[in-house]
């Protein structure tokens, strides 16, 4: 069997592959953000070639490439910090570090699925953070620092992508939206953001609206506030250097949560945006399914979350128009996240 670790910095990933015996089955490879098919594939090609099982594995910091190693078969695990080495503020444990834990305890790291995504076998935490979330979740939204949607009186929508810039998904969503002539808000990641300036600046030369959405898409749970507060400012950073602009609202992956990073957002940097739909598109349950999901649960005032990045998302592309369509014959006015908030009661 070989043992795959992927670990992420502020330049991309580093994979290091070891065979059964802790011998490196390929030399170390570098791999900028933007290149994570390519990783994919060249993964895939080892394994076969090997003519043995692959054991991908990840950090629970690391949210952005699982989505398209599980799309393509591979077999992924997430390995979370009780099991590893300390981490450093910015940035996961080595790459060799991954793959070692693999290759000596394999049945201590998590599967990953398509469906349960980054998180898969993390719900108890997951709702836990939420829970624990919810005085100082009602806090930030009394101060206008929290939303889920806006006005139920006003006839306005919000159409939101995570986890971009893609360099194929990011550029079908912003051609339909264009056909359309309707907004939407990207909540992109900053190591996207980093490795792909100019993908970024097409969506804003659309008319569009940013938001910020961490660096590696991590399960917040497990950084402190300091880590946490480095994801938000790197993040910051890189659309500076991108567009000369940072983002006002901010998007938790997964929706996660906790008292000690929401604590980060209650008197400076950007806003809380939530959702109040979930288009459940990241699990590719088929265009046709996304789209009755959304116009199933849209009202007046709804956030809607789909993703334009992060993984495979042809059917979240083979949606957008039905759901824009959809959203168009109820007079819905589309408008950005920003706009919503400005009117979220």
């Amino acid at each position: 069997m070989l043992y795959a670790g992927i670990a992420w910095s502020v330049d991309g990933y580093h994979v290091e592959v070891l065979d059964a015996e802790g011998n490196r089955a390929a030399a170390p490879a570098r791999w900028g953000a933007e290149r994570v098919p390519e990783l994919t594939r060249w993964l895939g090609e080892m394994g076969r070639e090997a003519d043995v099982p692959c054991a991908v594995v990840l950090e629970s910091t690391n949210g952005l490439v699982d989505g398209l190693l599980t799309a393509a078969r591979l077999d992924v695990y997430r390995a979370d910090p009780w099991v590893l080495p300390e981490r450093p503020a910015f940035g996961s444990v080595s790459a060799h570090a991954l793959a070692e834990r693999a290759r000596n305890d394999l049945a201590s790291l998590s599967p990953l699925t398509a469906e349960g995504g980054g998180q898969t076998g993390r719900d108890d935490d997951y709702h836990d953070g939420i829970r624990r979330s919810e005085p100082l979740e009602a806090e930030l939204t009394r101060a206008g620092r929290c939303f889920r949607h806006g006005s139920r009186e006003r006839r306005e929508i919000a159409l939101t992508f995570d986890d971009g810039p893609d360099p194929v998904f990011t550029r079908q969503v912003l051609e339909i939206l264009d056909r359309y002539r309707v907004q939407a808000t990207f909540f992109c990641v900053g190591a996207h953001v980093n490795a792909l300036p100019d993908e970024v600046r097409r969506i804003t030369d659309a008319g569009h609206s940013l938001g910020n959405h961490t660096w590696s898409h991590p399960f917040l749970p497990d950084l402190t506030a300091a880590q946490f507060r480095l994801q938000i400012e790197r993040t910051s950073e890189a659309f500076d250097r991108s567009v000369g602009t940072v983002p006002t609202v901010f998007r938790p992956p997964y929706g996660s949560r906790t008292p000690e990073v929401l604590g980060e957002l209650r008197s400076e940097g950007p806003a809380l945006a939530l959702w109040d739909v979930d288009s459940w598109d990241w699990a590719r349950p088929g265009p046709d399914k996304i789209t009755k999901t959304v116009l199933d649960h849209a009202r007046p005032g709804s956030m809607i979350l789909m993703h334009d990045g992060g993984g495979d998302r042809r059917e979240s592309v083979q949606a957008l128009p039905a759901v824009i369509e959809g959203l168009l014959e109820r007079n819905l006015r589309f408008v950005s996240a920003d706009d919503l908030r400005s009117r979220a009661v």
